[in-house]
């Protein structure tokens, strides 16, 4: 999840038919002139105005880049983690994060919020995005993903940014209003300048290679379609599904593993598929994530604190086995490897695990205990890079310092 490339960029609306995805065909001429326009009269041409209207307008967003001091030092909480002070408000989820090289790299979230570093994580500082305030959106910023230099990042109400730079500017790329679901990932994707691949909580999947010129839709049916040829072929809760994903991710191959809204089965599509693949859940509990292990196995976890691992790698195995956790009842909502051998599972009122045998065993890290809030995403950059994610403005940082 090509067009023609006249002077817009613009993801393209969705069909009720099994080409629900095809994206159409705009022009980019027109919207040159009317960046003219908004710059000489912006009291006439607001640029929610231009957007509305439907006219794919691409605004240069410079931000200025400041780095206060934090108010308080990070707080050591074990060998291997130590709690971050960020400069955000309570309530603010963080939702992704992502690296130029080992120093600089962006986080975010809802509430708009956009922090940098350059220093590997240990302070933060926020950068104002004024085309996205201009328009009147408080954005959830999901996701954020570097090639090199070149970085993207996509939220909701429908947003797309870009920088060739390595984040000292960003453009916006307007989507269009008749975007199937909400861009939940987009990955920037290696070779030549231009690629990436975004994917919505509808299972809408485009890919670029132009900068978003032109988008080409990886997806010919939508999901809806697909369970409705499927309902009878044994998937239990396919008639119960409404219509999004709660979770999903993505594997180096770039092949994707998807949670229903309601946790009840699951889906998977591999590159060169034209539709979503769906499958039971392989435990009597509703799922709540899943991802894939460094040597591509598939793990899940469950909304009673399961963790399960597949028999073999790749997305064709439907055999599952448990592995030792003792969640003590918390849901486990991320699963994350640093190596590997070493692996972290995150979830609610602070649970963190640790396994040291690639997620066959796992015990309970009790370092984080006294964190006040859930924690739901682990991402490693490299074994001496990694981050943990959650609610409250939460970041756990990992020291580098095996325990």
């Amino acid at each position: 999840m090509a067009l023609s490339a006249q002077q817009t960029r613009q993801v393209a609306s969705a069909r009720s038919s099994r080409k629900a995805f095809a994206p159409a065909r705009i022009s980019r001429t027109r919207a040159a002139v009317v960046v003219r326009a908004e710059a000489q009269n912006a009291d006439a041409l607001t640029r929610r105005a231009v957007l509305s209207a439907g006219l794919a307008t691409a605004a240069a967003v410079s931000m200025p880049i400041s780095f206060p001091a934090p108010a308080q030092a990070n707080q050591l909480l074990s060998t291997e983690w130590e709690l971050v002070n960020l400069p955000v408000s309570q309530g603010t989820v963080l939702l992704d994060i992502g690296f130029t090289d080992d120093k600089h790299g962006f986080l975010l979230g809802t509430r708009q919020t956009l922090l940098e570093t350059n220093d590997g994580g240990k302070t933060w500082a926020p950068r104002s995005i004024d085309a996205a305030r201009d328009e009147g959106f408080n954005y959830r910023f999901n996701s954020i993903s570097f090639a090199g230099k070149e970085g993207w990042i996509v939220g909701k109400p429908a947003i797309l940014l870009h920088t060739s730079d390595g984040g000292a500017n960003w453009e916006r790329i307007p989507l269009s209003s008749k975007l199937p679901g909400a861009p939940v990932r987009i990955t920037g994707l290696a070779g030549k300048p231009g690629q990436a691949e975004m994917i919505t909580d509808q299972g809408a999947i485009y890919v670029t290679d132009n900068t978003a010129y032109t988008w080409t839709a990886a997806v010919q049916e939508t999901v809806d379609a697909t369970l409705n040829r499927t309902v009878s072929s044994g998937i239990s809760g396919a008639s119960y599904y409404e219509g999004s994903f709660s979770n999903l991710a993505r594997s180096s191959s770039g092949d994707y593993v998807a949670v229903s809204s309601r946790g009840n089965f699951y889906m998977t599509w591999s590159p060169g598929q034209t539709y979503w693949m769906p499958h039971n859940r392989p435990a009597p509990r509703r799922l709540q994530n899943m991802g894939f292990t460094p040597a591509g196995e598939v793990w899940v976890t469950t909304r009673g604190g399961d963790v399960l691992v597949s028999e073999d790698a790749g997305l064709a195995s439907e055999k599952f086995k448990d592995v030792t956790i003792n969640s003590r009842g918390f849901g486990i909502l991320d699963v994350g490897f640093r190596d590997d051998k070493v692996a972290f599972a995150c979830g609610g009122s602070g649970s963190l695990y640790r396994s040291e045998d690639g997620g066959k065993n796992w015990k309970r890290d009790r370092s984080t205990d006294d964190v006040a809030g859930n924690l739901y995403a682990i991402k490693f950059f490299n074994p001496q890079l990694g981050f943990v994610l959650g609610n409250d403005g939460i970041l756990l940082r990992y020291t580098g310092v095996s325990a």
